[in-house]
């Protein structure tokens, strides 16, 4: 299936003639058979449910230990080496054949606990998500799983919640979200439930369309779940960042769209030696990764030339000695501890980015990473978080209060407080320096920051909860 086919059938709505930012919320209602205010029946839900499937994003195949495995196997420097240990030992060449081994083992040993352990963390960020979300069944409203809410339920949101599903709008009161993780856009959107908007409005601009996984930053709504899963905006970008390329060749085709047999045969050469070329590593991977299996294909050619001239010399006698001596000949040509050094530098380099909290799936990635002359990168929510935090508080008996100091601003734990007995606008004008101490010394000192910080910590819509933790409870 070609690319534009794929997107054209995950952005199909189910049951709405036209895209649902184009109709009116009562038309959407109408066209997904469902009630503003009773929502779905349970047992017209449950039938969703099987005809479109969870809520939730496809993680894809996993980790597959297997898979893992061969990637450390599946190149030409791997394969040959393989096969001059099979030799070796086929002609009881015990230690030549053990070193070989241990080259091969140390390699996939290094870079098949590396990868594995970035599998596992990028499996245990995948499954972050929102949890339940609010819906109205059968004239009620319930907090239900996610992944249980169906195109056509009527959900509610509130500030703080996230998202669950692709909405489309009927109630809004004060309604903003932040959209960073889908638009970019590092200020909260103002949504509307009465607009409707041209059909090739991008997805940034329609405000009667509020998208899961984004936040409610202000305000609370009513909308009716018009997709959920992979068919949502934000399943359209992981769908997106998973895709493959193609792997089989298309076959030419004259004006008229006829095929001759011969390009049949062209087109499935041309994919079997595609194949066997990914196999061998010759046409993927990075730019090193190419040099070095088509070095080592080319080597093992050589190799094969000289064990021929060895076995030709000796008139082709087959003793273990004129054997041996053709292998021997053959396997110098081979770097045989290339692979193991490069594993190892990567390693090493993988380690170090891990130390800077990075997470490298590929240890080939480091390669590209050492490429990189310039970035250019959006900034909102990849450079930075699009949130704001409190730098500064006056408290008006008192004085004015900044964190100073630290490099994770999003870290309570970190940084000294300064304190000085001035309006920030006095401060600004007299170019003054604040005199830090430790922000245990400063509540010691000063009853009035201890209640400031205590209004400051009952007035948010933060939930404190207790949960248990292997010998004792705790919060």
């Amino acid at each position: 299936m070609d690319a534009s086919r794929q997107e054209t059938e995950t952005s199909q709505r189910p049951g709405l003639s036209q895209p649902p930012h184009c109709l009116s919320y009562t038309a959407v209602l109408e066209q997904l058979s469902t009630d503003a205010d009773d929502g779905l029946a349970n047992a017209e839900a449950r039938s969703r449910l099987d005809t479109y499937g969870l809520n939730r994003l496809d993680e894809g195949e996993g980790i597959s230990i297997g898979k893992i495995l061969l990637q450390q196997i599946a190149n030409a420097m791997m394969l040959v080496l393989i096969l001059a240990m099979a030799v070796s030992f086929g002609i009881q060449s015990w230690i030549e054949g053990g070193v070989i081994a241990g080259i091969i083992g140390l390699n996939i040993v290094v870079g098949f606990f590396q990868e594995y352990a970035a599998e596992k963390t990028m499996s245990s960020l995948r499954s972050l998500t929102t949890p339940s979300g609010t819906v109205s069944r059968d004239g009620s409203t319930a907090v239900i799983p996610a992944i249980e809410i169906v195109p056509g339920d009527i959900v509610e949101v509130k500030t703080g919640e996230m998202i669950p599903a692709d909405l489309r709008l009927i109630e809004v009161i004060n309604f903003e979200t932040d959209e960073a993780l889908l638009t970019g856009e590092s200020l909260p959107v103002q949504k509307v439930s009465e607009a409707t908007f041209e059909e090739d409005t991008g997805p940034g601009d329609r405000l009667n369309i509020a998208y899961s996984s984004s936040t409610v930053t202000r305000g609370r709504a009513r909308g009716i779940a018009i997709a959920t899963g992979m068919d949502t905006e934000i399943g359209k970008i992981a769908s997106a960042l998973r895709a493959s390329g193609q792997k089989r060749r298309p076959v030419k085709r004259g004006p008229s769209g006829e095929a001759k047999k011969r390009w049949h045969v062209q087109a499935w050469v041309l994919t079997g030696t595609d194949t066997i070329g990914r196999f061998l590593g010759v046409n993927v991977g990075t730019p090193l990764q190419k040099k070095l299996s088509r070095l080592a294909v080319g080597l093992f050619g050589i190799a094969v030339v000289f064990a021929i001239v060895v076995m030709s010399a000796n008139y082709w006698r087959n003793n273990n000695e004129v054997i041996l001596y053709a292998v021997a000949t053959g396997l110098s040509m081979i770097p045989a501890c290339l692979v193991v050094v490069l594993t190892i530098t990567m390693a090493v380099g993988t380690k170090r980015m891990v130390q800077r909290h990075v997470i490298v799936r590929k240890l080939s990635s480091l390669e590209a990473l050492g490429a990189v002359t310039n970035i250019c990168s959006d900034k909102t929510g990849t450079l930075t978080q699009g949130k704001m935090i409190v730098k500064q508080a006056w408290v008006a008996s008192l004085g004015t209060y900044s964190l100073e100091g630290g490099s994770e601003p999003f870290n309570p734990t970190v940084g000294e407080i300064g304190f000085q007995g001035l309006a920030p606008r006095s401060i600004v004008e007299e170019k003054m320096t604040a005199e830090t101490k430790k922000p245990e010394e400063l509540l010691a000192e000063h009853k009035e920051l201890g209640d400031y910080l205590n209004v400051c910590s009952l007035a948010n819509l933060a939930h404190v909860y207790k949960k248990k933790h292997e010998g004792g409870e705790g919060c």
